[in-house]
Formats: C-alpha cells, structure tokens, sequence
C-alpha cells in the first residue's frame, strides 16, 4: 500500500469523526447514549463508503508448499502376465504409490502405459504393445521444466517406437523395478522377419530371417517355412555360445494370385520355456501384372527396338513385333502400340474397334494422317507435306499419373509433318510441342479416355535418341524406362473412375491397429463432405457380424478395427445415401508381439538407469528403492511466496459492514422518534 493511500485513509478517519461529531455532537447538546450509539453507526458508515471510494489495494501474503514431482510409471501390456508378473506388479505398484514417506517427501502420481501412456488407469496387463518411449514424451509435457525421479516397472521389453534408453532427459532420473525372472533360459527365437507385402505372379520373392538362440552350448536347428500343410522350405541351422544369431535369406516362388499365407518355424531337439517365439506367420499378396503388348509396324525403324527394350525391363511386360499383314488375332493382348499406321493398318483398326483394345499410337513422317481421321474422332488433324522438328515443353498441370520431369525440354526434336491439330476427345496433354522454342498449341505426347477406353499419342519419330540422350546424362536408360512404363501402365488399366474408393491392407498382424480408410465422390467427382459411410465386418469362421461407423478426417473418412482376433474377415463399406458399396476381405496374422520374450531386457533397463544417473532395482530390492528416493536431496520441497493483490471493493464483506450500520442506524432513529 503506498504512501498516498494511507494519507488518504486517515484523512477519511478524520472526515468520518469529524461528520459524525457534527451531525450527531454539534447540535445535539444532550449527550445520551442513544447518542453516541447513532453517532458511531454514522462513523462506520461514512468511512466504509470513503474507503470504497480510495478502493485501495490489499495485498495479502501466503507461503506454498511445491513438491517434487514422482511419477510412478506402471507396465500394463500383456508380456507382464506372459511373464507371470501381473499380480506382483500390482503389489509394488500400490506400495510405492501409497507409501506415506514418499508422499511426505513427493507429490507420487500413478501411470500405466502400454501403446499409450494413461493416468489412473486400472491395471489389466492386455495391452498389445509397449511403448517406453511414449512415458517419455507424456512426463516431459506433463511435469515441463522440472527434474523429477521416475520409477518404471516394466520388463523393459518395447515392441514398438523410439529407442527409449534415450528418450529421457538426464536431469530425469530413472529407476527401473525390473519386472520378471532374469535367469537365463535356452530359447530360440525367430527375432525378425522381413517381406515384400506384394510379389508379381511367376516370379520370386525375397524373405529375410533373423534367428536368435539363448543359451551356452552348441546345437542344430532346424528352420523351415510352410504354406498350408506343405513345407516350402527346410534347412539346418547352427548355433553357439560364440554364434548366437543367423540372417537367413530365402527365396519363394510366387506361383498363385492373392493373399498367400506362410509360417516360418525354428526348432530344435532341445526343451525350450517359450516356443510361440519359434513361430512367425507372415503373407504376401501376389499379383498378376503381366501384360502382353503388341508393336505393329509396317516400316523398320530405330524407335521400335528402344520402345521394346524399354517396356521389357519390367519383366512383367512381354513384347511382340508384328508387320500388320502378319498379326492374325488382336485378343491376346493388352496394349496395341500402332508406330506410324498407314494403309496396311485399316483392318487392324476396323478390328479394334470391335474390341476396343486400348492404343499407342505413334505417327512420323510414313503415317497415313486421312486413315487416322477417318478409324478415330478423339484427335482430327490437318497435315502439310512439309516435315519439322519438334521439341518438348513438360505440362506440370498433367494429372492422369505421377511423373516426373526427366529432362524432356532438353531431349532432342522428334521429326513429323507440320501441321494443325483439331482435339473432340477428353484429351490430356503431358508433352507440348514447341518448334524453335515457339509454342505451336499442339500436343507432342497426349493422352485420352473415353469411359473405359484409354489411347496415347505420339506425334513424331526418333524417341529412340531420347533413350541414348538419357543415358548419357545419366549413364543408365532407367529414367526413359520408367516413362514408358508409367505410359503402358496407364494404358493396360482401364479402371473406370468411382465413386466409393476404400483403402485397405490384404493383411494385418493381430495387435496392429487395423485402419481402413475410404472416399467418396459425387456426380462431378468432387470429395463429398457429408457422406455417411458405414462398414459391416464379418469373422468368416464365427459368422458374427459388426457395422461400424466412419469418421471424417482430412480428405478421408476412417475407421479403426481394435481388438480383432486372428482369422479371415470380409467387409462392405456403404455409402448410406446413394447406397454406393464396396466388399473386400483382409486376414488377421496370429502373432502375438508381446507373448515373444521370456526374459526382461536388463541389459537396456540397466543403460536407461546409467545414462539418467541412476540405478536398476528387482522387485525384493523395492524397500532400498524406498530409501533411495527418500535420501535424495537433489530434489527437495520447494517453499514459495504467494502474494496476492486484490482492491478493496472486491471485499463483499466491507459492503456487509456498511448495510448493516445504515440499516441499524435508520431502524434505530426510527424506533425513538427521531426520523
């Protein structure tokens, strides 16, 4: 309060005497005590209201006591119970939490975690995975800018994020309970699987296998991958003391379409405590992209070796060369590259139109432009004697698929006849034609559809030298391969646009968190904001159905499957109002992440602990955990000053004061006759 607000207080104690006096002593010669009562009711309730007046500031001053924060942090996933330490973790859990010393000396908070961090959660010990990291990332929001020491009970066992060991901070520190029996046990173990989720049918797929063996003398494993009931793959695998772990690499014949489902298995003759470690089911979907194209040429050219090699490096084109007079039946083949059609070409496309085979159609100085016109109405053209050099100018607005710029602006010019293009169709543009670096509004590379019929162009011979200028620059030909790939690619799927669009895997391991994701579009193939989208699962084995609802996200609509138990499952997604749908299936992998250790990991525990400047404790050791923590003196009770300034006219109990001295005053004038 400064020195002007208590000037004016007691100026106000002296304003307050001085009116009462006046009014109740001056006048009033006969001093009784009805008198002197009223006077100092006048007193009360002249100095209240110049007091709210002056409405100083009250500064009041009280002491607050901070403790260091003590996380609790408790191992809630399944590989707890698999471990058998579910029941003791819940005994150290509530000793720690609800020792009264720690309290006195701690603010102790209580967390479980298992793919997510959680506060008050019940212990269950079902949660699929564990993530250590994740405790980090909470306890640095939840407690910012405080060390703090944190106990974690846990195996030490994550099976999914970030490298926890340096996840905390140093000025952390963390002290491990170590949960579960750490006496070594003989175990073999399939550590980690790697496949490719899809694989082209006929050919072979890689899979990778890394083997881990617990123990100290020498055996023989045996390792084997069956499909079904058949066993695919067997070899025989050594392991040591000095030769504990074995990267195998195997290759599978894919050899049938669809979601393929394998079991790999490593065992032995020895007695193990833990064999679902042995076992590792993994799927592949195989598909069938196999496309047969046919080059048809009535001339010998340069351009028609490099098209073929180009589309053969993806070992899933096949290629044939055809002279028009030669080629007796179109149906075998997905794509019909037509290299400078003239006369010899007009049952070829009399053909195609009846069996709307989807075109390439390159044209050069030999093409008859009048057949063109006349077999097709996407593209009319209107052609001079006069043959010119054509360069490319890459279209970025081009969307029918992704490409890149491979350097086409610096390619070298494609030669074909002058002339002036007449475009009908829905016709994309993906190279521009420039003659000199001068725009000529024609396409150099078009590409067109019309519902399932898709067609490109190409307007000029000689795109063999784009293959050699290629490699020059790059000492490869595996750009211009690609962008003839991508071009057959677009040709050989004919998909029609529509409306319903889901995205799913073909396969998931149990545990996983299964998302499936949909889209839907309206009339004008527009993101429908407001689509109501629901999906019906059905368990193939059981025949229990469920229909879940979908929720809207950025550009999408998702759902999430938890809990879902090994098997096969089909599903339909419907758009409730247009009644649009989409069936598919997916299978559930039965692996338990959780269920594959049988030992806690004290070796990482151990780092944490050393890298946070602590130590590692085992569950009979939790009583010098207790003392640990309460011998700390890096952390102690933080006392602090809390003033607290509030003005006078926020104190409801000076009005109370000043209510009842006027309200008295007048009731007792009142009584005596004095009003």
């Amino acid at each position: 309060m400064t020195t002007d607000t208590i000037l004016l207080i007691l100026l106000s104690l002296v304003i307050a005497i001085g009116l009462s006096f006046y009014q109740y002593f001056y006048k009033n010669k006969g001093y009784i005590k009805i008198t002197i009562f009223l006077s100092i009711l006048r007193f009360i309730s002249i100095f209240c209201i110049l007091l709210l007046l002056i409405n100083p500031i009250i500064a009041r001053k009280t002491y607050e006591t901070s403790k260091t924060p003590l996380p609790i942090v408790v191992d809630n996933s399944q590989s707890i119970a698999e471990l058998k330490q579910d029941n003791l973790a819940k005994e150290l859990s509530q000793k720690l939490s609800e020792n009264t010393k720690l309290k006195d000396k701690y603010d102790v908070k209580l967390y479980t975690f298992d793919d997510d961090f959680y506060s008050e959660n019940p212990l269950d010990f079902k949660g699929k995975q564990s993530n250590i990291h994740k405790v980090a990332q909470n306890l640095k929001q939840l407690y910012r800018n405080k060390n703090f020491p944190i106990v974690l009970l846990s195996d030490g066992n994550q099976t999914i994020g970030n490298d926890y060991v340096y996840s905390f901070p140093q000025n952390n520190q963390v002290y491990p309970l170590v949960l579960g029996d750490t006496t070594s046990f003989l175990d073999l173990k399939i550590n980690q699987l790697n496949v490719n989720k899809y694989a082209f049918l006929k050919n072979k797929f890689p899979v990778e296998v890394f083997l881990q063996y617990n123990g100290s003398k020498a055996i023989n494993a045996n390792f084997s991958i069956l499909q079904g009931n058949s066993t695919i793959h067997k070899q025989t695998v050594s392991f040591s003391a000095n030769k504990k772990t074995q990267q195998l690499s195997v290759l599978l014949n894919a050899n049938r379409v669809g979601v393929q489902t394998f079991k790999a298995i490593v065992s032995s003759s020895e007695n193990e405590k833990n064999k679902y470690n042995n076992t590792k089911n993994f799927a592949v979907e195989i598909i069938d992209e196999r496309s047969e194209i046919a080059i048809i040429s009535a001339i010998n050219h340069p351009d028609l070796g490099a098209i073929k090699r180009a589309i053969e490096s993806n070992v899933q084109r096949k290629v044939s060369l055809f002279n028009p007079k030669q080629i007796k039946s179109l149906q075998d083949y997905n794509v019909l590259i037509l290299y400078q059609p003239n006369a010899e070409f007009k049952s070829i496309l009399e053909q195609n139109k009846k069996l709307q085979i989807n075109t390439f159609t390159i044209t050069g100085l030999n093409t008859d432009y009048e057949l063109l016109n006349e077999m097709q109405d996407q593209i009319q053209f209107e052609m001079s004697g006069q043959s010119e050099d054509f360069t490319a100018k890459f279209n970025t607005q081009f969307n029918s698929f992704s490409l890149d710029n491979i350097g086409f602006d610096q390619f070298p010019p494609l030669e074909n006849p002058f002339g002036r293009f007449l475009i009908k169709g829905n016709v994309t543009t993906l190279l521009e034609s420039q003659i000199r670096n001068i725009d000529t509004e024609n396409p150099l590379l078009a590409f067109a559809e019309n519902g399932m019929k898709r067609n490109a162009y190409l307007f000029g011979e000689n795109i063999w030298k784009w293959r050699v200028e290629c490699h020059v620059k790059t000492k490869s030909f595996e750009e211009f391969d690609i962008f003839m790939d991508k071009t057959i690619q677009f040709l050989a799927s004919n998909a029609a646009k529509k409306s319903l669009i889901v995205t799913n895997e073909s396969f998931y391991n149990s545990g996983e968190n299964i998302e499936i994701s949909a889209q839907y579009f309206n009339k004008n193939y527009e993101f429908e904001e407001n689509a109501r989208l629901t999906i019906q699962l059905k368990n193939k084995k059981t025949n229990i159905s469920k229909i879940y609802d979908f929720l809207k996200g950025n550009g999408e609509y998702k759902v999430n499957l938890e809990g879902l138990d090994a098997g096969n499952y089909s599903f339909t997604v419907k758009e409730n109002n247009s009644k649009a749908s989409y069936s598919s299936n997916f299978e559930v992998l039965d692996f338990e992440i959780e269920k594959q250790a049988i030992n806690p990991d004290v070796a990482r525990l151990n780092q944490l602990a050393v890298n946070t400047n602590a130590k590692v404790f085992y569950p009979k050791q939790v009583n010098q955990l207790i003392d640990e923590l309460l011998k700390k003196e890096s952390f102690p009770a933080i006392q602090k000053e809390i003033i607290k300034k509030s003005p006078l006219i926020d104190s409801i109990w000076l009005l109370i004061i000043l209510a009842i001295s006027l309200s008295t005053e007048w009731f007792t004038r009142k009584y005596n006759g004095m009003l």
